[in-house]
């Protein structure tokens, strides 16, 4: 196992992952502060000062308020599905001979993630994985996408990096290494279909 940051000067949050017989392109939830003071921003919070001030504030309202408990014990479940349902990271893996796998990771910043979603996406079913762009109110959006058949004969988009939205130098490291992997032919230098 080998790990890599390609662009550690300006976008440190991808990561390659080089095992033998595939490779993980993760892009996690934090990035670098675009003022160039090289801080941290990270997306997904753990627990404030507000967050461990609760249970003092609970205690002291609990014996006089009675219609309060329901709503407090609702906010102390929200708040705690809010910041276990956090996404940590994003990854896509590919498998030369076999496809690509999207997943996403949730959970607490400081644990183990506690869900995962992966999709995983056939060679043959494989058409194509472009860098594609889409509107967002007045803002241009680029993404990834896994482009394939289905068992109906339809087209359909697989986003990679869908929660995350990682910025263009970050998905062309990964549309490159994702090229190289699935559909450059390497004995005649020139791309083909799966």
């Amino acid at each position: 196992m080998q790990r890599t940051r390609p662009l550690s000067d300006c976008h440190p949050e991808l990561s390659i992952t080089e095992w033998p017989g595939f490779r993980e392109y993760r892009v996690e939830n934090w990035r670098l502060a675009r003022d160039g003071s090289g801080n941290v921003v990270y997306g997904a919070k753990s627990w404030g000062w507000i967050d461990l001030c609760l249970p003092v504030v609970i205690s002291f309202i609990w014996p006089r308020v009675s219609i309060l408990l329901e709503v407090t014990q609702l906010r102390i479940g929200f708040t705690m599905y809010c910041r276990c349902a956090q996404v940590l990271y994003e990854s896509v893996l590919v498998f030369p001979a076999h496809g690509i796998q999207l997943e996403t990771h949730w959970g607490y910043p400081l644990l183990k993630p506690l869900f995962v979603s992966r999709r995983f996406i056939h060679a043959s079913l494989l058409e194509d994985f472009i860098i594609n762009e889409g509107l967002r109110r007045w803002n241009v959006r680029y993404y990834l996408a896994a482009v394939h058949g289905s068992s109906t004969d339809k087209i359909a988009l697989d986003v990679a990096f869908e929660n995350i939205l990682p910025h263009f130098p970050v998905l062309l490291e990964v549309y490159q290494g994702v090229q190289e992997l699935m559909f450059y032919n390497h004995t005649d230098n020139r791309h083909t279909c799966i």
